[in-house]
């Protein structure tokens, strides 16, 4: 009963692991309070820069300006009402958060794996589905625009920069997609922390039960 009773407690979370929720939940929080990717544009005719940010719910930014752009080389106009994405991704990250509370509620160790993997699916599923949007948003194109170059698409970079025609891009994350990120690598750290801590508690517990055994047989 002893030994059982002792590998139960192993298996809650430690003080850091409950105060990285914390944090994570906050960083999480922050989505809704600003941009989480951007996009920047410079050209000869727009020496000062044009960008687009890209947030839980909106696109915001010289949207309309790139818009009139796109129409000259046949790329698809922009407008919120056409991403689901904006719907879905913050349900998505509400009932993350409210997990959130739950798994620190529950305060155990499985739980909290259970829920950064949560965190991994909802990155992976948001960072193929902006990659998508980009590459559908720049090869397919209008075949009756009025400036056309033969074999040319205009996919922006999902990370990092890239020259199409005059235009210079560079695609970033911005100030939430950065706290976006420092969720992730708490979530990291905290998992593989927990992980390491319950396998040095397990190793502890069991040679101090076999130092028991060897002197209890000793008596």
């Amino acid at each position: 009963m002893h030994c059982h009773f002792n590998i139960q407690v192993m298996k809650k979370l430690t003080a850091p692991g409950k105060i990285s929720i914390v944090l994570i939940m906050a960083c999480i929080a922050m989505l809704w309070f600003k941009p989480m990717w951007r996009i920047d544009l410079r050209a000869p005719q727009y020496p000062e820069g044009i960008s687009m940010q890209i947030w839980i719910d909106d696109v915001k930014g010289d949207v309309a300006i790139i818009n009139g752009l796109n129409h000259y080389i046949g790329m698809k106009t922009i407008h919120k009402k056409d991403f689901v994405e904006f719907l879905i991704l913050p349900k998505a990250f509400l009932i993350f958060i409210s997990l959130g509370v739950v798994v620190l509620f529950c305060n155990r160790k499985l739980i909290f794996y259970l829920w950064s993997g949560l965190f991994l699916l909802i990155s992976l599923f948001a960072f193929s589905d902006f990659y998508m949007w980009e590459y559908n948003y720049g090869h397919n194109l209008d075949p009756h625009a009025p400036i056309q170059v033969p074999g040319m698409v205009y996919q922006p970079p999902l990370l990092g920069y890239k020259k199409m025609l005059n235009f210079e891009a560079l695609s970033q994350p911005d100030v939430g997609g950065w706290f976006f990120i420092g969720a992730g690598v708490l979530l990291l750290t905290a998992s593989v922390y927990e992980w390491k801590k319950n396998k040095n508690d397990i190793r502890l517990h069991a040679s101090a039960t076999a130092s028991v055994g060897v002197l209890h047989e000793s008596v």
